[in-house]
């Protein structure tokens, strides 16, 4: 894209807004990371087993899928400000049911009730800022790729820190104390956003309709549909067969086994940063953007690692050397392929229902993720039954399959040579 055409740079205002609600998000996510540590090993503790702990998220997931669904229909009509404020108010009313609860009341019910909402919270954040990056941004593809490689980066990291947060925490002063220090944090992240920003974010449209939520661009459809086999891919074997293979199979503390995921995902989110660099390759048009045949090569190099994985713990390698190094090659590899995919939604769409099309792409993030969640427990808990190590290699196993499926489906994205107007093509 030639420079006269590229859009123009940013107004202080907008970037002003869009560095608040970053801030906000970034809040949002190191308190939602440390949470459900704290959740996760603190009924691990207690005795629960893998399926039971990945129960206590199934409604954090299933909430995720329905707040992606109506929440670029609530930013459409009423901008992106409301909901970034309805996002940090819900995340504090999940905390607090956390910690105004005695100890003994904490029941799963409970705590799958309190999950939904932290699950709402996270999306609606979520969502919020990343379709700030497209207005913000605007059309200029060079920005927009390193835009969202630094947020979703950035993002990813923190949520590495807010994992280790969550077991330093529940080591160091236990549960409930913890979860009043994350209510402490989100609370002044809520407050510097009303109290800073200054406007909205967006244009609202109030004439925005629920069904123009499905998108008939082929394009955004196609990598929602990858999306959630990629995360699947993921969440089946790092959400919970990970942690509890840690600290049952590898005997390793709750800060120990919170501090090693703490600092993948920080790799992870560095990596995703610097995706703009690492995958930087000239096109005969002399740009240097990512493209469908970019997200197809990174998925079908990735399902090569959770097999490698697998067949290594198989074959009675020493399960610390296959474990932690087969995840941090996993964890490059799925980052840069996450990076493209952030891009790549956002190059598809346009302003005019970027919150609509980010939304129903994060409703399928969502649906991977718990489709990963339900999996990781059921199939770490049955595959138990082939060894110390079987069911982690199961997990394994369906991490696998889930990254061919979405390589296969990144076949059908457009390439570069299909222009901006394959991109756009059904908006």
């Amino acid at each position: 894209m030639s420079a006269a055409m590229s859009a123009p740079a940013p107004a202080p205002p907008e970037v002003r807004n869009y560095a608040i609600v970053t801030l906000a998000y970034w809040a949002d996510t190191l308190a939602d990371g440390a949470t459900r540590t704290l959740v996760l090993f603190y009924f691990y503790q207690l005795g629960y087993n893998a399926l039971q702990v990945a129960s206590l998220f199934l409604f954090y997931e299933i909430f995720g899928v329905l707040t992606n669904l109506c929440g670029g229909w609530l930013a459409s009509r009423f901008g992106l400000k409301s909901t970034l404020f309805m996002g940090l108010g819900t995340q504090l009313a999940a905390l607090a049911m956390l910690a105004l609860m005695p100890p003994g009341g904490l029941t799963v019910v409970w705590v799958m009730a309190s999950q939904a909402l932290s699950g709402i919270a996270k999306d609606l954040t979520k969502m919020s800022s990343k379709s700030a990056v497209k207005l913000v941004a605007g059309d200029n593809e060079g920005r927009l790729y390193r835009w969202v490689a630094l947020l979703t980066g950035s993002k990813n990291a923190l949520k590495g820190v807010g994992f280790f947060l969550g077991g330093l925490l529940l080591s160091w002063i236990g549960f409930q104390p913890a979860v009043w220090t994350l209510m402490a944090l989100v609370a002044v992240a809520l407050l510097v956003a009303a109290v800073m920003m200054r406007g909205g974010l967006g244009t609202v449209n109030k004439e925005a309709k629920f069904r123009q939520l499905f998108s008939n661009n082929r394009a955004v459809n196609v990598l929602a549909v990858a999306r959630l086999f990629l995360f699947g891919a993921r969440d089946v074997w790092f959400v919970v067969a990970l942690p509890v293979f840690l600290s049952s199979v590898l005997g390793w503390k709750f800060w120990q086994a919170g501090g090693f995921m703490a600092l993948w995902v920080i790799g992870y989110g560095v990596v995703q940063a610097s995706a703009p660099a690492l995958l930087r390759r000239k096109s005969a048009e002399g740009t240097a953007h990512p493209d469908g045949r970019t997200a197809t090569g990174l998925a079908f190099l990735l399902a090569l690692l959770p097999a490698a994985i697998a067949g290594a713990l198989w074959l009675e390698v020493t399960p610390v050397l296959a474990v932690v190094a087969g995840l941090i090659l996993f964890g490059i590899i799925f980052a840069l392929n996450s990076a493209v995919h952030s891009y790549l939604i956002l190059a598809y769409t346009d302003h005019r229902k970027v919150a609509m099309n980010v939304g129903i792409y994060y409703m399928a993030n969502a649906c991977g993720r718990l489709a990963g969640t339900i999996l990781s427990g059921l199939l770490y808990q049955a595959g138990l039954h082939s060894g110390t190590t079987g069911g982690l290699i199961w997990c394994l196993l369906a991490s696998t399959g889930f990254v061919l499926v979405a390589a296969l489906l990144s076949l059908g994205l457009p390439g570069r040579a299909q222009g901006r107007t394959g991109f756009s093509a059904g908006l």
